[in-house]
């Protein structure tokens, strides 16, 4: 080895690949980035992050910067091929149990912008664009990545201790690691149209998914002047056939009433295959997939992007505990434990959500029609569409869930306001933590905080107070990453549970 290690290597600097890095970097953490494209893609993608995901956002140091760039949605409309309102799911803009609106659009371009400014501002990242990594080889205790300098040819290689593969769905990481993805059946081809326009339709705020088999659809609002619709594409159909504004009226003019004098501009048109599929593993030794390079989810809940960013919030606090040595290496088996089986969840809804929309035939719009209205009393889809409340994960080594999951382990923490006004996030900011309503000797309260966790007690009168209450939970260990980890009555046990673990020792410089 002719270089000398970098803790971390991130192959791919799209918005899992910049977040990873910065959560990292406030651990003090090391890493390089390594991007093909010089600068941000341009042509916009995703366009929705859910409050759990805004909540990252948050912890990344951008959160004035992401709400001047996006725009909260009311909520999701599901309506019939005429457009009428089928079942309507709303959500509170102003933000509920994640402290932020559970539905932000926005263009990515935009959001890609922000977040390679604002990792510019940690000195432990090294982004580096026009990088085309060629192979990644796991030696005896760590991994050679090779990269070609797209401008120069000038072939190289650097040494990590660890890698991670935030290469998209074309992955090669997950391809030297032997990783295959496993189709979970759906498969549909549709039309993302995005347009801008001053002239603004005039319709609901929110998500419209138009449930049809002839021609199922997607409307949102994502700026000021940005709007996008999907269109499933029938058989022997190309975004081609749809290439210029003349082409797309018929499918536009319905939401735009027909109008024709004042046409929108049309940013882009492009024909994407849905796919739900999922990596049968994440990691190589010392190898970790994440972002589209583990699984990919249709889009009709907006997760897509949102998932890789949940990947890179569990393993970023667990790899920098591993890298200072505080926490012990077989803790980043976790990961894919807790994270696969959550993902699995969340592609199994948006599939089930596409299904809904689009199968049936017009037997499907009738049952459509009787069921949708319905919708709101299954608990646990209203529960993600409408409170911002993804499942649960699973147990692990670091989930000390029962088997029944009726209790808060395994759940986030909601972000509420404490008595002093602060948020939850912004005091745990990191950290291991105790939640508890009980009396604490300071001997409990030194051992949590020499191990760098912190202490919160909730006031009776607060939202969490009263969440610990439902859960019937008197104390709480909760993970770095919000997680509750374990629950109990013997608060000396848990405060003795925490492992330690010290607060982000990094933060971002003033430019």
């Amino acid at each position: 080895m002719s270089s000398p290690k970098i803790p971390v290597v991130i192959v791919g600097a799209g918005p899992t690949g910049l977040a990873v890095a910065t959560l990292l970097a406030q651990y003090g953490i090391e890493s390089l980035a390594l991007e093909r494209w010089n600068d941000v893609y341009p042509q916009p993608r995703a366009v929705h992050l859910d409050g759990e995901v805004r909540r990252i956002v948050e912890r990344l140091g951008i959160g004035a910067e992401f709400d001047a760039i996006s725009r909260p949605a009311l909520g999701l409309r599901l309506v019939g091929p005429d457009r009428r309102v089928l079942a309507q799911f709303d959500r509170d803009p102003s933000g509920g149990r994640n402290g932020f609106p559970e539905a932000n659009l926005f263009d990515q371009p935009e959001l890609e912008t922000v977040l390679r400014a604002n990792v510019s501002r940690y000195p432990a990242v090294t982004l580096r664009g026009g990088a085309e990594v060629t192979d990644v080889t796991e030696e005896l205790d760590c991994v050679r990545v090779d990269f070609t300098d797209r401008t120069t040819g000038h072939t190289e290689s650097v040494w990590a201790d660890y890698v991670l593969g935030c290469d998209g769905a074309n992955s090669l990481v997950r391809e030297v690691i032997g990783a295959r993805m496993q189709d979970l059946r759906f498969e549909q081809r549709w039309l993302v149209v995005d347009i801008a326009t001053t002239a603004a339709p005039g319709l609901w705020e929110g998500v419209h998914q138009v449930c049809d088999t002839r021609r199922p659809a997607t409307y949102m609002r994502i700026g000021e002047t940005r709007y996008r619709w999907e269109f499933r594409l029938n058989p022997g159909e190309t975004a081609s056939d749809y290439s210029d504004l003349t082409r797309l009226w018929p499918l536009l003019a319905p939401w735009l009433d027909g109008r024709d004098d004042e046409r929108p501009e049309l940013v882009r048109v492009a024909d994407y295959t849905f796919r739900a599929q999922l990596a049968d593993r994440w990691r190589g030794k010392r190898t970790f997939l994440l972002g589209d390079a583990a699984h990919l989810t249709p889009p009709f809940i907006g997760q897509g992007m949102g998932a890789g960013i949940r990947d890179g919030a569990n393993l970023s606090w667990k790899l920098a505990g591993v890298l200072r040595g505080e926490l012990p290496d077989d803790l980043l088996a976790t990961y894919e434990a807790e994270r696969k089986p959550h993902a699995r969840s969340m592609i199994r809804l948006a599939k089930l959500t596409g299904i809904t929309m689009t199968e049936g035939g017009e037997l499907g719009n009738q049952l459509r029609r009787l069921i949708a209205p319905r919708l709101h009393l299954a608990p646990g889809l209203t529960r993600m569409i409408t409170e911002g409340e993804s499942p649960p994960l699973r147990r692990s080594h670091m989930i000390a869930a029962p088997r029944l999951r009726r209790g808060p382990t395994g759940r986030l923490l909601p972000n509420s306001r404490l008595a002093d006004g602060r948020r939850l996030d912004d005091v745990i900011a990191g950290r291991y933590a105790i939640i508890t309503a009980a009396d604490m000797s300071p001997a409990d309260r030194t051992v949590v905080e020499q191990r760098g966790g912190v202490v919160v007690r909730p006031e009776a009168d607060t939202e969490l107070y009263r969440w610990l209450r439902h859960h019937h939970a008197a104390s709480l260990v909760v993970r770095p990453d919000g997680t509750v980890q374990s629950s109990g009555g013997n608060l000396s046990a848990l405060c003795a549970s925490i492992p330690r673990f010290t607060p982000s020792v990094r933060r971002a410089r003033i430019t």
